[in-house]
C-alpha cells in the first residue's frame, strides 16, 4: 500500500490540485469545479498539516466510492478532516462532484478561543461513512456562511478580517454540531439498533473468562467490532441514553462488581482481578467514585 501524500500548507493544496494560489496562506475556500485536475487523475490517500471541511454533492454518475462505501450525492454531505488524519479515496474524480472545501491551518486561529474549542468537535475524527447528511435548508445555511467566509478572504485584507472569519467558523462549527445531533435522532431507529448490538457485545466482553485473558474492553475495540470511530459511538450513546461507551463501559463493570460482592466470598483483589483489572486499587477507587461507597462497604451492607 502506498503511502499518503502529506500536504503541509494550503499553498501546496492549491498547487496539488492545480488552484490559484490561495488569496490568505492560512485559510481558503474553494469549490469542486475549480479544481483543474485531468478527467482520469484519481486521489488516493492524503494527510494534511490543516483542517480540511468538505461539502460534496451531485456526483455525475449518481454515486461515488469512498472508503469502502458507496454514496449518493442528490442531498449535501459533509466531512471534517483534523491535521495529520490520513484520508483514504478510493475511485473518486474530485471534479465530478460539486461542492466546496473550507481549509483552515491551526495557526490561523492561534489567540482566539477557537484554537482548543475546535478539538472538542468530536466529528473531526468521525470516519468517512458516519459523514454528516444534510437537509437542504440546513444546506442553505452552511452555504450562506461558506459564502460569506469566501467573500471576507477574496476582499482586501483589514483588521477587522481575521475576527470574522474566525466568527464565522465558530458559527460554522456551532451549526454543524446541531445537525449532527439531528442526524442522530433522526436515525433513531438505525442507532437503536445499535444499541442493541451494543449491549450484546458488551455482554460477550463481560463474560469473567474473558474479562481475565483480555482485561477490560477498551472504547476502540467496541468501536473497531461495531465498524465505527469510537467517537462516534460515544456521541451516539450519548444522545440515546445520556451516556459515552466509557460510561456504560463502567456501569457494567460496577453491576458485576455488585454481583460478586453479594454472592461470593472472594476477596476484594480477587473480584478485581476477575474483572480484568491490574491493580486492585483501580477497582477501588472506580467502586467508591461510582457508587460513593467502598466496596467493603457495600458488601458490608449485606451482613
Amino acid at each position: 500500500m502506498r503511502a499518503p501524500e502529506k500536504i503541509s500548507s494550503i499553498n501546496t493544496l492549491h498547487q496539488y490540485l492545480k488552484l490559484k494560489r490561495p488569496a490568505n496562506p492560512l485559510i481558503s475556500v474553494f469549490n469542486f469545479d475549480e479544481v483543474k485536475l485531468d478527467q482520469v487523475t484519481v486521489i488516493g490517500a492524503i494527510t494534511t498539516d490543516f483542517y480540511v471541511i468538505a461539502l460534496k454533492k451531485d456526483c455525475d454518475s449518481g454515486k461515488c466510492k469512498y472508503g469502502q462505501q458507496y454514496y449518493d450525492f442528490d442531498e449535501g454531505i459533509m466531512y471534517f478532516i483534523a491535521p495529520h488524519q490520513v484520508v483514504q479515496f478510493e475511485d473518486v474524480l474530485l471534479n465530478a462532484v460539486k461542492g466546496f472545501v473550507l481549509v483552515v491551518h491551526p495557526d490561523f486561529l492561534y489567540g482566539y478561543a477557537l484554537a482548543s474549542q475546535i478539538k472538542e468537535y468530536g466529528y473531526f475524527s468521525y470516519t468517512v461513512n458516519e459523514a454528516l447528511y444534510l437537509y437542504e435548508r440546513e444546506e442553505k445555511s452552511i452555504v450562506d456562511i461558506i459564502d460569506n467566509m469566501e467573500q471576507e478572504i477574496e476582499s482586501n485584507m483589514d483588521s477587522f478580517t481575521q475576527n470574522l472569519l474566525v466568527s464565522n467558523l465558530d458559527l460554522l462549527l456551532t451549526y454543524c454540531d446541531r445537525f449532527y445531533n439531528r442526524q442522530f435522532l433522526t436515525r433513531k431507529n438505525v442507532n437503536s439498533d445499535l444499541l442493541s448490538r451494543f449491549e450484546i457485545l458488551l455482554d460477550d466482553y463481560f463474560k469473567i473468562d474473558r474479562l481475565i485473558l483480555n482485561g477490560i474492553p477498551t472504547v476502540h475495540a467496541l468501536a473497531d467490532e461495531l465498524h465505527m470511530s469510537a467517537n462516534y459511538l460515544s456521541d451516539m450513546l450519548r444522545s440515546l441514553t445520556g451516556q459515552t461507551t466509557q460510561q456504560h463501559i463502567q456501569d457494567r463493570l460496577i453491576e458485576k462488581a455488585k454481583e460478586l460482592l453479594s454472592t461470593t466470598t472472594m476477596s476484594v483483589s480477587e473480584i478485581a482481578y476477575q474483572l480484568g483489572f491490574e491493580h486492585p486499587q483501580s477497582f477501588h477507587r472506580l467502586f467508591k467514585n461510582r457508587t460513593s461507597r467502598s466496596p467493603l462497604e457495600f458488601r458490608s451492607s449485606f451482613n
